[in-house]
């Protein structure tokens, strides 16, 4: 009798059995838990986004509004500085709301407050009665210009009503 063997193939294996596996097999996708904790991180992630965004939103508008009011104090210095004598002699002292700004009628000093309350005051701080300012000057011409106004929307941690004060010579 004849010794037979089974046929092979070059690797040994007989054909009619399947080769194994090369690697161990590996996983073919990602499960779905997995896609949902990372959604939900992701979404977390822009929440957190959105909020900082609106907090610098509202600091900026705070920023603006005091060089707002910087700006309007350096404007009536000026108008006061063309009109020294009258600055000097207290035309300008006194307090304007920009709920009630005074008429642009009469002296240069009153004209130049009646403008400075509508052009300043009420357009770039808001006409609430809470929006004041008030100019002092001094005979030697030391003046102190401060404006108040509402910064109610600067978010938490502040002041509702701001105060900025200029001090300066004429």
């Amino acid at each position: 009798m004849r010794n037979l063997k089974p046929a092979t193939n070059k690797q040994g294996w007989r054909p009619s059995h399947r080769l194994p596996p090369a690697t161990p097999r590996q996983q073919a996708g990602v499960g779905l838990i997995e896609v949902l904790i990372a959604v939900l991180v992701l979404s977390i992630g822009f929440l957190g986004m959105a909020a900082l965004q609106a907090k610098s939103l509202s600091t900026n508008n705070s920023a603006m509004s005091r060089s707002m009011a910087t700006i309007a104090s350096y404007s009536i210095l000026d108008a006061m500085r063309a009109d020294r004598t009258n600055a000097l002699a207290g035309a300008y002292n006194g307090t304007v709301a920009a709920n009630a700004c005074p008429t642009t009628t009469g002296s240069l000093a009153q004209t130049q407050l009646g403008y400075w309350c509508t052009q300043e005051l009420v357009q770039n701080l808001g006409a609430l009665a809470s929006t004041t300012g008030k100019v002092s000057c001094s005979g030697t011409g030391d003046c102190t210009i401060t404006i108040q106004f509402d910064d109610s929307r600067a978010g938490t941690g502040g002041s509702n009503i701001q105060q900025v004060i200029t001090k300066a010579m004429l």
